[in-house]
């Protein structure tokens, strides 16, 4: 990872460090309601995710932790790791308030062997916007391979890079016809974007408001992980989030997003689940 790359990255702890008071008040995560960690899964997930109980489960890129507390309530050796302090202390107060046993380790990714202490896992889950926050994918798989126990599971839950190419139509306010504004592949430079507001209903960001993102095609996710070692097991893709992207969108019957009829079927998310 270049100089410039870790300068970005620290640019993005500040933010996301900011972010954390900003998510924490929004009606985003349900914090002020009775905690649902269930309601950020597909129902997919579990299938591809198998029995929990007794496992060791590292979730990586954990923010608030949500997810992480679901882990921990289906019976696993819960850890959630991030690289915003911020979040990690407010992630260990919810799952507190839960009453869910779960560990919060705050390091980057990159350094979560360093971190970890060297611990391994039975599954390593990530994504739901993870991915873009991380300019080397090949340093990142190879650091997943060395988190993973022979036999281990690694699955993502990640928004499809075709989701994150899409935009409204130019000039036409919100609710309107879909396009092809923004790379679906990587190679291109970081794309810095002005973080003032999140995609949560929160307030603005105060203080550091730069943030660095870097797409990935899936064939830059794929080879990443067969490179390090990884085996591809399962492939799925989506029509449907976890949230309401655009105005459009409409409640599909698993409680999730999806565009309304009439609308074209393409992949939102995808889940990815590989073993070492």
């Amino acid at each position: 990872m270049t100089d410039e790359h870790e300068r970005m990255m620290r640019a993005n702890q500040a933010n996301w460090d900011a972010r954390t008071p900003v998510h924490l008040a929004s009606r985003f995560y349900g914090l002020s309601e009775k905690l649902d960690p269930a309601r950020w899964f597909a129902a997919f997930e579990w299938e591809d995710l198998g029995e929990l109980a007794d496992r060791d489960v590292l979730h990586l890129q954990c923010h608030l932790g949500t997810e992480t507390i679901a882990f921990a309530q289906r019976g696993a050796r819960a850890v959630g790791l991030d690289i915003s302090g911020a979040s990690v202390v407010a992630a260990a107060d919810i799952a507190a308030r839960a009453g869910a046993d779960v560990t919060y380790v705050w390091a980057n990714v990159y350094d979560a062997v360093e971190a970890l202490d060297g611990r391994r896992f039975d599954v390593v889950y990530t994504g739901k916007g993870s991915l873009c926050y991380l300019p080397d994918l090949d340093r990142w798989a190879a650091v997943i391979a060395r988190l993973l126990r022979p036999g281990g599971r690694l699955y993502i839950a990640e928004f499809h890079p075709l989701l994150n190419a899409l935009g409204p139509k130019p000039g036409e306010g919100e609710g309107t016809e879909l396009l092809l504004r923004h790379d679906y592949l990587g190679g291109r430079d970081a794309v810095h974007r002005n973080a003032t507001y999140t995609y949560t209903d929160g307030p603005a960001v105060e203080g550091a408001t730069d943030s660095y993102e870097w797409m990935h095609g899936m064939d830059e996710v794929v080879n990443a992980l067969t490179q390090a070692g990884l085996g591809i097991r399962r492939l799925r893709e989506s029509a449907e989030l976890p949230w309401p992207r655009w105005p459009q969108m409409v409640r599909a019957p698993s409680g999730w997003w999806r565009l309304p009829e009439g609308e074209p079927r393409i992949p939102l998310l995808y889940g990815l689940l590989a073993s070492r």
